[in-house]
C-alpha cells in the first residue's frame, strides 16, 4: 500500500490537500495507524506534517476547558469566602419566612446571582447549606419546584424528582360512588310503630272498658 492509498487521496502536489487528508484520517487512527499516516505524509510531500489537532484535544461547546476546570478547583480566596457567607446568610433568612421560602424564583435569584453561580462558590455554598436545607427539601417541606431546583443546582440527585404534595382532601375511593349508586333505596319499616300504636289502643280500651263495667 503506497502513501496515497494510506492517505485516501489521488496523487497530488497540493500540500494543503495532503495535510487535510492526513488530519481527516488521523481522527480515527490508532497509535500504529497514526505512525503509518505520518510516514505516508512524509513520502507524499517530503516533510513532516504540521501538528494536527486531535478530537480529544478540542473542547466541545458547553464543555469546560482544562483552564476552566483548574479555575473551578482553585481554593477560595477572601472575596469568595465573603460571597459565600453573604449567600448563606440570605438563605437562612429566607428559611425563616415560610411563604417566601416556597417560591422557587426567590431561591434562583439568590443562588444564581454572580459571582455566587461560579462552580467553586456553588459547591461551597451547597456544602454549608446541605445539612439544613437538603433534609427539608427531601421530606416535603418545600414544594416540588423548589426541591427540584436545589437538587439540580447543588447536584443533590436524590432531590431532582421531588415527591408531589399529597392532596389531603377526602375523596371517595374509586368505585365507591358506583357501588353506592347501585344500592336500591331503603324503605322505612313502619310496622313496629303501627303495632305499638295498636297495642296502646287495646290497653286503653281495656282500661276504659273495665272502668265502665265497674
Amino acid at each position: 500500500m503506497n502513501c496515497w492509498e494510506i492517505l485516501g487521496i489521488e496523487p497530488t502536489d497540493d500540500r494543503r490537500r495532503i495535510q487535510d487528508a492526513y488530519e481527516q484520517q488521523l481522527k480515527f487512527a490508532s497509535e500504529s495507524e497514526a505512525r503509518s499516516l505520518e510516514q505516508a505524509f512524509r513520502e507524499a510531500v517530503g516533510d513532516a506534517p504540521a501538528p494536527a489537532t486531535r478530537p480529544a484535544d478540542t473542547a466541545q461547546p458547553g464543555q469546560p476547558t482544562h483552564e476552566a476546570e483548574e479555575a473551578s478547583e482553585r481554593p477560595l480566596d477572601a472575596n469568595d469566602g465573603q460571597v459565600v457567607r453573604e449567600v448563606v446568610i440570605q438563605i437562612k433568612a429566607l428559611l425563616n419566612d415560610s411563604s417566601r421560602s416556597k417560591d422557587a424564583g426567590i431561591w434562583q435569584a439568590i443562588l444564581c446571582e454572580p459571582p455566587a453561580d461560579q462552580p467553586q462558590l456553588r459547591r461551597e455554598i451547597g456544602r454549608q447549606l446541605e445539612p439544613q436545607v437538603r433534609p427539608m427539601a427531601e421530606n416535603g417541606t418545600f414544594p416540588a419546584p423548589v426541591a427540584q431546583f436545589l437538587g439540580e443546582w447543588f447536584g443533590w440527585f436524590s432531590m431532582e424528582e421531588a415527591p408531589e404534595v399529597a392532596d389531603e382532601r377526602n375523596y371517595p375511593e374509586p368505585g365507591m360512588a358506583e357501588e353506592q349508586g347501585e344500592q336500591p333505596p331503603q324503605m322505612v319499616n313502619f310496622w313496629p310503630a303501627v303495632i305499638g300504636w295498636i297495642v296502646g289502643l287495646v290497653i286503653l280500651a281495656t282500661l276504659f272498658g273495665g272502668m265502665g263495667g265497674g
